[in-house]
């Protein structure tokens, strides 16, 4: 009888064994899943906060390329974001560092956005003042053009009054007498000689030109010279001549042979 009561003890001992066994089993089990799974997040959310980073590195180092003006700044973005790509890599962190490092990564984004726009806006200003720059210097050519135009305009004139100074100093000077002006105004085709100067549209200068058998044959120039009522010059279709500082109103000229004309 005792035997009996101790194999049925020794029974219940080990169905009690097997019983504490498999429910440490299923506890091991249980914790291994959640641990598992809870793995597999973290793996998962590291791989995409990694490739974040990775993004905002390229980021920074492409604006860094393109402006220098916040070189240190985008320095400090740099530095700390490859301090938490190491970080991540380490697989030290939690849960709750994982959303730490997520919101250290959005204020780093912002930083990013406002550099950005600050850069945008660097650049925009630097087309404005490039397209600035080019006007202003393809004015100032156009400028140096005209300028350069009129100087040889004015050269051009020069040159020409000395061209007629020259001559009138080569040349012997013509013996003339009873110079006579006259004014006319016009009735159809035909000028009727008058002494009201409004009324004057037509200006006729005549002069006697003295013999000199010594001239011989040559070509020679009259300067006319007409004066208003205000003693001003009187201009030939608004063009005066200049010769040797004087100015005249008309330049004629005619084949001179020494005889009385």
């Amino acid at each position: 009888m005792q035997n009996q009561d101790n194999k049925f003890n020794y029974k219940i001992i080990l169905a009690a064994l097997v019983a504490v066994i498999l429910g440490i089993l299923i506890a091991f089990y249980y914790s291994y899943a959640q641990s598992s799974t809870r793995i597999g997040y973290l793996e998962e959310e590291k791989s995409l906060l990694v490739k974040d980073l990775t993004l905002m590195k390229t980021e920074v180092d492409r604006l860094s390329a393109l402006n220098e003006v916040n070189e240190i700044e985008l320095q400090d973005s740099r530095y700390r974001v490859q301090q938490l790509i190491d970080s991540v890599g380490r697989l030290n962190f939690t849960v709750n560092k994982l959303r730490e490092y997520r919101k250290e990564l959005r204020i780093l984004e912002a930083r990013y956005d406002s550099i950005k726009l600050k850069n945008n806006f660097y650049r925009y200003n630097n087309m404005q003042l490039t397209q600035k720059y080019e006007d202003a210097r393809g004015l100032i050519e156009e400028l140096r053009g005209e300028s350069s135009s009129l100087a040889e305009m004015e050269a051009l004139l020069r040159k020409k009054n000395q061209e007629l100074s020259n001559e009138l100093r080569i040349k012997s000077y013509l013996k003339m007498e009873d110079t006579e002006g006259s004014g006319f105004r016009l009735r159809g085709d035909r000028p009727i000689k008058t002494n009201k100067a409004s009324t004057i549209e037509k200006l006729r200068g005549c002069v006697t030109i003295g013999a000199d058998p010594t001239a011989g044959t040559r070509e020679k120039v009259i300067y006319y010279q007409f004066l208003g009522p205000n003693m001003r010059i009187i201009e030939d279709n608004a063009n005066t001549i200049s010769v040797g500082g004087n100015i005249y109103s008309k330049r004629v000229e005619l084949i001179y042979l020494g005889e009385e004309m």
